[in-house]
């Protein structure tokens, strides 16, 4: 394939990527991707990771869908916490922080004042070789790419705050979901382990129970895992002020805006 042919196909791509689709060993694809930067058809955003500039458009002001970009960045990346939620248009406010899951080594970068993040997957479904689960393929600007369910998302999402936006923005962008799979979302809770989360779905899940049509026996099925003392949904630090109430049927104390979902009285 010529490269102009294959620039027209490809909005993002690897140095790999493009080796694969022509003839040539690494010197020739080297001389080819540096001959089409320096002549303005390509923008480099970081060692191996190109962009195709429009004719016409200059290589500082080409646009570059950061969630394709962000598929790029590893070759096993997987979108997910606030960025899966941005995919899916769920997100209450929009991040300049993307994240992705991936099994390498990835460092962070920025680009563009926007912050691109590597997150190991989840320890449970490393050991329980399930790291893919829930894991959904999509395309975004002609480019194939992972993301992780809604399903998926939501435990993920309850989980990791600190790579959501925190504990408003989380409730906020999945209060806007229209339907989940709740078997899904519970195989999925039960998977990753822990009381802990067990106890935040079912928290979110009681919250939302008459618009997401939430059966009794999903919510059983979580108390039975529920921690056996109370836990603080948001971790504080020793002098910090830990006032909360306490919700009894998830052995949780929360915070009390989080609690009465204080926004939507504001709203």
């Amino acid at each position: 394939m010529k490269p102009n042919e294959f620039f027209a196909q490809h909005a993002v791509f690897s140095a790999t990527e493009f080796a694969k689709a022509r003839q040539g060993g690494p010197a020739s694809r080297d001389s080819a991707l540096a001959y089409h930067e320096k002549h303005g058809h390509l923008l480099r955003v970081r060692r191996g990771i190109y962009v195709t500039v429009p004719a016409g458009t200059l290589p500082d002001n080409a646009a570059v869908d950061s969630y394709a970009l962000t598929a790029k960045l590893a070759p096993d990346a997987v979108l997910a916490y606030h960025t899966a939620l941005g995919f899916f248009s769920k997100a209450y406010s929009i991040h300049q922080r993307f994240e992705y899951l991936t099994a390498t080594a990835a460092r962070p970068f920025h680009f563009r004042n926007q912050e691109f993040r590597p997150v190991q997957f989840p320890k449970a479904l490393r050991e329980a070789g399930q790291t893919l689960w829930g894991v959904k393929t999509a395309e975004r600007s002609g480019v194939n790419l992972h993301v992780t369910s809604l399903e998926r998302t939501l435990v993920d999402v309850l989980d990791r705050p600190d790579l959501s936006g925190g504990w408003e923005e989380s409730w906020r962008s999945l209060a806007s979901v229209e339907f989940f799979d709740l078997d899904r979302v519970i195989e999925y809770t039960v998977l990753l382990g822990g009381a802990t989360i067990a106890a935040k779905v079912g928290l979110f899940l009681s919250q939302h129970r008459e618009k997401l049509m939430v059966e009794e026996s999903h919510l059983a099925t979580l108390r039975q895992r529920k921690p056996r003392a109370p836990h603080y949904l948001v971790p504080t630090r020793p002098g910090e002020n830990r006032d909360g109430k306490f919700i009894r049927e998830w052995n949780l104390i929360v915070p009390r805006d989080l609690a009465e979902r204080i926004w939507e009285q504001v709203a």
